[in-house]
């Protein structure tokens, strides 16, 4: 006997396949912010050639600078 379509569970593939479709745009957004965060970083520690604990609090700090930024942006359009 086949089993109704309702029944049948996603498979992981899918989840995640479903999962990228619907947050792509905020996915992507925080990608972008990612990188731009640690560009920026990397490049004003190369240019003072700061101490390396110092690196790592600016890196840190761009956890805080996300939410903040995120918090900041409205979710409509995001």
């Amino acid at each position: 006997m086949p089993v109704p379509l309702q029944t049948v569970e996603m498979s992981g593939l899918d989840a995640i396949r479903d999962h990228v479709r619907e947050h792509k745009w905020g996915m992507l957004t925080d990608l972008a912010f990612a990188v731009v965060w640690v560009t920026l970083v990397s490049v004003f520690f190369d240019l003072v050639d700061g101490p390396q604990w110092a690196y790592y609090m600016f890196m840190l700090a761009g956890i805080v600078a996300y939410y903040g930024f995120m918090g900041s942006v409205d979710p409509e359009d995001a």
